[in-house]
């Protein structure tokens, strides 16, 4: 039959060779990426305001930063700071946060480099223009010395106790001379945690594990940092994953649980990842903490040598992929993830540009409000997507009429869509030769797909369905598309 306004119409399971049904996902999705912003200027992060599914916003390292908005880049800054700030090697603009309680507050944090040389951390207040901040805004937060012009860390986040935690570098040079991340009275190689709403310019949580020790000030949460360029919170766990800039031969990523009172010891310089630094051997890893994952250094056939992280994937567009940690390596641009076990080790590790020829980043992955993952190019954004058969479809409303976009389709053959309430598993079809990535799969609509592929359906969701997850599947004749997971409002 041919797609009609309507939304599971048919509750057929898909009468096509049902076989039964497993509660467990098979294998991921290989990935695409599509790009969503050129003409960049060293894009360093995307990032978004909390709730806002319509907008980006992209971090530039000269200082500025730009909003896509629906899909469109606009033409004026959100924020501009470039002449305060020091553009170039490892400085520059490097991180931004929105406060969590953004809509009320209008408050955006950053953190860059400043003319001295510093690490600043400021808070701006957005204008009457929802799209551009107000210059004349600015507080600083907090200045912090650097030795040297690397190691900057840079990056900041809201946990999900509404604290703001700052990854610092320890310092820069080579091998942190001044030993600095093993130092409890210096800001340097830590991960901090501030209260920026109760107090100016911040005050320190009372709950901070080393507040009132002696020897270790009280901003610091934990220490043991070389590079922590890029750290992040799983929006649905509260872990946070730290990828750890390494020196001579590894590469890291630490994670810390939610709900962990702090004070972790990181291990560098003692420790380079699992490995001893300094000593090189025989050095005292009692009290360290270690990494989930690892990797060494290599010149051939690429050439590996920095971490770059980081985030979990928590998006609605490819529901086999939930809970994935996305990492990538600035010199060999390969782009990797992996599952976080929950005790202290990892699982489902996947090199998806063996797997399916999709680049990494040599400057960050970035997550918008939904939870789907972008890669920063040179000058362009890219956003990861599925490889093949992909599904496409927009956030939807009980009782509205919409859309559901197919790609990548056999050209001129019929098209079924699939749905569940029960949530990922495994149901071979039988006469289509295919796997549906779902449980007790329902046939919902058939259409045809056009000479380039590409085929919709037109849907009405019903009112039933008012907050409500439904999941979502496009079937042919041997594929299956991603696995959509729909919230319906």
């Amino acid at each position: 039959m041919n797609s009609t306004p309507q939304f599971l119409l048919s509750s057929l399971v898909l009468s096509l060779a049902f076989l039964g049904s497993s509660p467990q996902a098979s294998a991921q999705v290989e990935l695409d990426s599509v790009t969503v912003a050129s003409g960049l200027s060293q894009p360093l992060l995307v990032t978004h305001a909390p709730g806002d599914s319509d907008r980006i916003f992209i971090v530039e390292q000269r200082g500025t930063v730009r909003v896509v908005k629906n899909g469109t880049m606009l033409g004026t800054h959100f924020l501009d700071v470039q002449a305060l700030n020091s553009s170039g090697g490892e400085r520059g603009l490097l991180g931004m946060a929105f406060h969590p309680d953004y809509d009320n507050t209008g408050w955006v944090f950053v953190n860059y480099t400043n003319n001295g040389g510093s690490t600043v951390v400021a808070r701006y207040t957005v204008s009457s223009n929802p799209d551009v901040v107000n210059p004349n805004s600015a507080q600083i937060i907090m200045t912090i010395s650097q030795p040297y012009s690397n190691h900057n860390g840079g990056d900041i986040r809201f946990g999900p106790d509404g604290y703001l935690y700052i990854g610092t570098g320890d310092g820069g040079s080579a091998g942190d001379p001044g030993n600095r991340a093993q130092n409890g009275n210096s800001l340097l190689g830590k991960m901090l945690r501030i209260d920026v709403d109760n107090g100016l310019p911040y005050t320190v949580p009372t709950s901070n594990p080393f507040v009132g020790v002696g020897g270790v000030l009280d901003e610091i949460w934990a220490l043991g940092l070389r590079n922590p360029w890029r750290f992040n919170f799983d929006s649905e766990t509260g872990d946070m994953y730290i990828a750890d800039v390494g020196q001579n031969q590894w590469e890291y990523i630490h994670v810390e649980d939610a709900g962990s009172p702090g004070g972790l010891n990181y291990g560098w310089r003692i420790t380079e990842g699992t490995n001893c630094y300094n000593p090189s051997s025989g050095c005292n890893t009692s009290g360290l903490e270690m990494p989930i994952y690892e990797y060494n250094h290599r010149f051939s056939p690429t050439f590996r040598n920095c971490i770059i992280g980081s985030e979990v994937y928590r998006g609605r567009t490819m529901a086999t992929m939930q809970g994935r940690y996305f990492f990538t390596d600035a010199g060999s641009r390969e782009l990797w993830s992996l599952r976080y076990d929950g005790a202290g080790g990892y699982t489902n590790y996947t090199d998806h540009t063996a797997q399916s020829g999709v680049s990494g980043s040599g400057r960050s992955l970035g997550i918008d409000a939904d939870g789907e993952v972008y890669v920063c190019g040179s000058n362009t954004v890219h956003k990861l997507v599925p490889a093949g058969l992909w599904l496409d479809v927009p956030h939807l409303y009980a009782g509205v009429a919409d859309s559901l976009l197919v790609h990548n389709a056999t050209p001129n053959s019929p098209v079924y869509l699939a749905y569940s309430f029960v949530g990922l598993g495994s149901t071979p079809v039988g006469r289509l030769g295919v796997t549906v990535r779902m449980a007790n799969p329902v046939h919902a609509l058939t259409t045809t797909s056009n000479g380039s592929g590409e085929a919709s359906f037109a849907i009405v969701p019903p009112g039933g369905l008012f907050n409500r997850t439904v999941y979502l599947e496009a079937v042919q004749n041997g594929l299956v598309s991603n696995v959509v997971e729909e919230f319906v409002d």
